[in-house]
C-alpha cells in the first residue's frame, strides 16, 4: 500500500485464559511452569501475568501453551491500524490509542544544587 503506514500492536490474553480454566493466581503457574524446565520468580510470572510482555523466550511461549491447552494465536491477537503517511492527526480524528506499555514516562534528569550545610551558609 503506498502513502499509508501499518501501525501493529497486540493483545495479551494470558490472564483472560488463565481465568477461563480456573487459575486465578499467578502462583498457580509457577508449578507447572518449573514442571516444563522453566524457572521464572515470583515476580516474573505475575509481571508474564499482569502486563503486556514486550519481548517473551519461546520456551516460556510454548510452556503456556502446553499449560493451557491453547496456541500462541490465543494468547498473543495481533491489531493493525493503518493511516495515511506523512497526515498530521486533526483535532476531532480518532485517537490512535495509548502508547506502548511501558513507554508512558520518560525519566527526568536530576538537577543537584549545592548542600547549603556544605558551603557553610
Amino acid at each position: 500500500m503506498a502513502g499509508r503506514v501499518r501501525r501493529l500492536g497486540y493483545r495479551w490474553h494470558l490472564r483472560r485464559l488463565m481465568a477461563e480454566r480456573g487459575m486465578f493466581a499467578t502462583t498457580d503457574l509457577l508449578p507447572l511452569l518449573a514442571e516444563r524446565g522453566v524457572q521464572l520468580s515470583g515476580v516474573q510470572v505475575y509481571r508474564l501475568v499482569a502486563q503486556t510482555p514486550e519481548r517473551l523466550n519461546l520456551h516460556v511461549l510454548a510452556a503456556l501453551c502446553d499449560i493451557l491447552g491453547c496456541t500462541p494465536a490465543d494468547l498473543l491477537e495481533v491489531t493493525v491500524q493503518t493511516k495515511a503517511a506523512g497526515t498530521a492527526t486533526a483535532a476531532g480524528a480518532p485517537d490512535p490509542g495509548p502508547p506502548p506499555r511501558g513507554r508512558t514516562r520518560r525519566p527526568t534528569r536530576a538537577r543537584i544544587t549545592p548542600d547549603t550545610r556544605e558551603s557553610g551558609r
